[in-house]
């Protein structure tokens, strides 16, 4: 059953089939959809007076949330942005951060009609806008089973971290963004794991129960399979590869396609300004265990360590997580990470991830990248 709702965002009379959003409909319960009411949030609606009731109303949802309750699944957004007198700038996240439209800008009369696809887990879908001047006048969201989903498993670089570490991100939560309406992203990816613990805390049979035939499951791990515990502690010769393996068996088995990509670089230099390896034979174990299974690899590893020099030590800090006291409201005093990116630093690694899946050529993947 092909579940679907039309909003319409504004003041005016709704368009046929559509119902009505005001800025004062807060969520609630009984109704299953409405504005997460936040401190933070500022809500206005406006009426053009046009014609076309989809065109002639809007809000103007400034750090707003909407939300609507939906069956845990995939589903396309349809959403109708622009103003008919000035220009207008909007940013759009779904549920936790992830990144679906980026500054998306509308000169004065234009109407754009922009979609994209959303995992969606926890059964409800939570939009969040923002921008120098956002506008949202319609939504249109129907369930989408037949889309795509590339499945990430992976570490704290990959990972959709919280709010409240904002501007902390993980290359995963902006990767969204660089595919077409027909992919979405599931990310499963988890701060501290490893290879080997991913498995042992049941989180690889939660993609196991979720993934279908011709999804993508990418995998990124070595920075904590470094870690000297025991519940994470592998080897680069013998145990990381064979951990790295029942990845890839899995999916095949599923009959979907794995994708190897070796960790992203930390920002730690040599006096000369080249950049210090700290994965070592970890990268080395991946690339002969590509080679030796077939499976495509992403060489992230090598394209940021690129990056990371061409920018130098000074560069690099725009990336990661390096704030002066102040500089983030998270992090009234300051921060120095030179492992965890900043939401630009996560864009530009996603970038390259996208970057690695177009040389590949891999047909199945070329048809979701932008």
């Amino acid at each position: 059953m092909t579940i679907q709702h039309k909003f319409d965002f504004g003041i005016g009379e709704a368009a046929e089939g559509y119902i009505k959003i005001g800025a004062e409909l807060g969520y609630s319960t009984s109704l299953g959809f409405g504005f997460l009411q936040q401190e933070s949030s500022r809500i206005s609606v406006k009426d053009r007076g046009e014609p076309d009731k989809l065109r002639r109303d809007f809000c103007i949802p400034l750090d707003a949330v909407f939300r609507v309750d939906v069956p845990s699944g995939v589903y396309t957004v349809h959403a109708l942005i622009g103003d008919a007198i000035i220009g207008t700038e909007t940013t759009i996240k779904a549920g936790c951060g992830r990144l679906m439209v980026r500054r998306l800008r509308t000169s004065a009369g234009q109407f754009i009609r922009h979609s994209f696809s959303v995992w969606v887990s926890d059964g409800r879908l939570e939009l969040a806008f923002s921008g120098l001047a956002p506008r949202i006048n319609a939504l249109e969201i129907e369930s989408a089973p037949q889309v795509r989903t590339v499945f990430l498993a992976g570490d704290s670089t990959v990972t959709d971290q919280p709010a409240d570490g904002y501007p902390y991100a993980g290359w995963g939560q902006m990767l969204p963004y660089l595919l077409k309406h027909d992919a979405a992203v599931a990310n499963f990816a988890l701060s501290g794991r490893s290879s080997k613990s991913f498995i042992g805390e049941g989180h690889l049979d939660k993609i196991w129960a979720e993934i279908k035939p011709h999804d993508i499951l990418m995998i990124q791990f070595g920075h904590n399979d470094q870690k000297p515990d025991e519940e994470r502690r592998t080897e680069p010769e013998t145990t990381y590869k064979e951990y790295l393996k029942r990845y890839i068996d899995g999916a095949r088995e599923r009959g979907a396609y794995p994708i190897l990509v070796t960790s992203v670089q930390r920002r730690y230099f040599e006096p000369d300004g080249t950049l210090t390896d700290t994965h070592g034979a970890y990268l080395t174990a991946m690339r002969e265990l590509a080679a030796d299974e077939d499976v495509p690899l992403v060489d992230l590893a090598a394209s940021s360590k690129r990056l990371f020099e061409e920018l130098g030590p000074e560069g690099t800090k725009s990336l990661l997580m390096w704030g002066a006291p102040g500089e983030f409201m998270n992090f009234p005093g300051g921060v120095e990470d030179n492992t965890h990116f900043q939401e630009r630093g996560a864009i530009r690694i996603a970038e390259l991830v996208v970057e690695g899946l177009k040389e590949l050529q891999l047909k199945t993947m070329l048809l979701l990248l932008r």
